[in-house]
């Protein structure tokens, strides 16, 4: 959104938080983050957004929608203000603080059992015990318990919610027909924008966990219900891809998808993994620096402009986005900040051999755990690896004890002298250079040194959007409707599911 590193705009912490945890807390993108959608509006361009969007709502007051799409530059948004998570699919598996919840449920079993034991001595005669001990007790377990369970009982109403706009559709979202909903909205943003110049963004759900599929494509692949989830969104693309032939915007439409990360590895319903794959490379999603976690696929189609069936194999990067589409759309780059991406367009013209990205910095949080060297002049690609997460358990590619990795502390080893790959002859990262023995070892990290120096100078301190104070869930933030703690409505059309079914 912003074409710069997390780190620019403090969507990070210094703590386990990855991202937002609550619709309610009152972290998110910055007001004064200008998105690409903003500079393509400003440009005449009719923008929107549809599916996932999970960075933010309100700020400092309900319905103040700071860190809404609306306030980033999106005429229109139909989706997840928050994202896909286990407990937005009723009977599914526990995500949220699944730990901390079972040793809260504990507790307050442990606390009605101390209160029960208090009244059956009383009233056996045992011992002599004030009714007012009783009484207390009894009335701090139930609010103990009270207080939780509000909380995390109540989750996929707080945010498992579908807004368009400002107004909440669904609340809790009905997970069996959202993928049908988010195809509606696309093709009918498609419809009633083809006669002017719009920016669409679709955010599926899929393959994200929990994977949602309709029946229609349920037991439909060789690969089990991931394959399942794949085969559907392949069908979604097609819509997308075919909506635009029929709308005769086949030749002046740049089409562009690539997915945020690759396979969460952690993933398990039982015994069964369904969280993805990612076949030779290291590591999955989380994990900062192995490929396994950030090399994904980008597929463009513009016909007469990028030539089809070429592959290029560059290292680029999401924030790339960025400038390509401030560039197609007439825009400037904004001058009065760093923008870390690059415009893809020479690239994919093959009017330039090469990405514009000498250097990647890919970070865990406000942790920087991998450099990415291009060495444009040899070809060679490097990646040196200052942090890596401590896989469990032993012999494990996964943080399988915490389901996804964290960036610090005893979860993590600080390499020294760091990993160092060579990735165009090693892409799976097995095989690390031999610093004692290499001669080429020694040349490239100091190289990357320097880059790494020069890049942190011109990192600013700005406040962190998940720092664990605006990544509480404040209940007076909370995107409710009706009055809360009553939230819940459905104003959708119970036939939706039609479009895929």
């Amino acid at each position: 959104m912003t074409g710069r590193y997390p780190l620019r705009s403090g969507m990070n912490s210094c703590g386990r938080a990855l991202a937002l945890n609550w619709l309610g807390a009152s972290g998110g993108l910055p007001r004064n983050e200008t998105t690409f959608a903003s500079i393509l509006q400003k440009q005449g361009y009719s923008t929107g957004l549809i599916g996932k969007w999970h960075l933010g709502v309100n700020c400092e007051s309900l319905n103040d929608h700071c860190h809404h799409p609306l306030s980033h530059g999106f005429d229109y948004f139909y989706g997840l203000p928050f994202s896909l998570f286990h407990e937005c699919q009723p009977g599914g598996l526990l995500e949220m603080d699944a730990k901390f919840r079972a040793q809260l449920t504990l507790v307050t079993q442990i606390m009605a059992f101390a209160v029960m034991t208090l009244v059956i001595v009383r009233y056996s005669n045992m011992i002599a015990i004030n009714g007012n001990v009783i009484f207390y007790s009894a009335l701090f377990t139930i609010l103990f318990f009270t207080t939780w369970y509000l909380k995390y009982g109540f989750i996929h109403y707080w945010s498992c919610i579908i807004m368009r706009n400002h107004e909440i559709i669904e609340q809790p979202m009905k997970v069996e027909r959202t993928s049908s909903q988010i195809m509606r909205e696309t093709l009918q943003f498609i419809d009633r924008n083809k006669n002017s110049p719009f920016l669409l963004i679709v955010s599926f759900l899929h393959v994200h966990t929990p994977l949602v599929t309709t029946k229609a494509f349920t037991g439909k692949s060789k690969h089990g219900h991931y394959g399942d989830n794949v085969e559907e969104m392949d069908f979604m693309v097609g819509s997308v891809v075919n909506a635009i032939d029929n709308a005769g915007l086949k030749n002046n439409t740049m089409i562009y998808f690539a997915s945020d990360h690759g396979g969460h590895l952690e993933v398990k319903d039982g015994t069964f993994q369904i969280g993805g794959w990612n076949g030779i490379y290291r590591g999955g999603k989380g994990m900062a620096g192995w490929e396994g976690g950030i090399r994904v696929p980008g597929i463009f189609r513009w016909p007469g402009i990028i030539p089809s069936n070429a592959q290029i194999d560059e290292p680029t990067s999401l924030m790339d986005i960025y400038p390509t589409v401030v560039n197609l759309g007439g825009g400037e780059l904004p001058k009065d900040r760093i923008i870390d991406g690059r415009n893809l367009m020479p690239l994919l013209t093959k009017t330039s051999p090469h990405s514009e990205h000498e250097f990647l910095f890919h970070y865990c949080g406000t942790h920087l755990h991998a450099v990415r060297w291009h060495q444009k002049e040899s070809g060679a690609i490097w990646k040196a690896h200052f942090v890596t997460p401590n896989f469990s358990p032993e012999g494990a590619v996964g943080c399988y004890d915490i389901v996804i990795c964290a960036c610090e502390g005893d979860h993590v080893t600080h390499h020294d002298p760091p990993l160092l790959f060579e990735l165009s002859a090693d892409p799976s990262e097995s095989n690390p250079l031999d610093p004692h023995v290499d001669p080429q070892y020694k040349a490239v990290l100091n190289r990357i040194k320097r880059a790494v120096a020069e890049h942190q100078e011109t990192i600013s301190m700005v406040p962190l959007q998940l720092s664990f104070l605006n990544n509480l869930w404040k209940p007076w933030l909370q995107p409710c409707c009706g009055t809360f703690p009553l939230c819940w409505c459905d104003k959708e059309d119970s036939n939706v599911t039609e479009i895929l079914g």
